[in-house]
């Protein structure tokens, strides 16, 4: 794992960088799993101040290499690991690895039995290699489009 990968508490300053990597992490990565519809019906974001709100609600960090923001992920109230993209120039280096192990300790520490994610195709891989099984197939519908993603769980240890 890379030591250089800093993850700190996401802070309101941070908001501009979690769309930019939100959005090329589906347009340049997440495009290899779903159609050019799927991708623009799912790569957008509405409301920035909204955005911005709902990161704030809840514990939420960001990676950081060298002073640049490389991803970024979160945790509800009830468990959920609501998002987690890494920029698409930092993949496979450890990024997600680290903001997943952040998690898992927030989630202990919380209390949390178990956690739980929607993969989207793409993220699929990554969750079962780290422990999450699929509990179900899920469609989601966006701006007229169905998309497929995995309910998967973990249970914290």
């Amino acid at each position: 794992m890379d030591e250089r990968i800093l993850i700190k508490p996401y802070a309101p300053s941070d908001v501009d960088a979690t769309i930019e990597i939100f959005l090329r992490s589906i347009r340049e990565i997440s495009s290899k799993n779903y159609s050019a519809a799927e991708i623009e019906a799912w790569a957008e974001v509405e409301d920035r101040r909204s955005w911005a709100e709902r990161r704030m609600s809840r514990p939420a960090w960001m990676a950081e290499i060298a002073g640049n923001r490389v991803g970024f992920s979160d945790l509800t109230s009830d468990g959920c690991l609501d998002m987690m993209f890494v920029h698409p120039g930092y993949q496979g280096i450890g990024v997600a690895t680290r903001l997943l192990g952040r998690v898992e300790e927030e989630a202990r520490t919380l209390g949390f039995r178990r956690i739980y994610t929607e993969a989207s195709r793409t993220a699929r891989p990554f969750f079962e290699r780290k422990g999450f099984r699929v509990i179900t197939r899920q469609i989601v519908k966006k701006r007229g489009q169905d998309l497929e993603n995995f309910l998967m769980e973990k249970f914290c240890t």
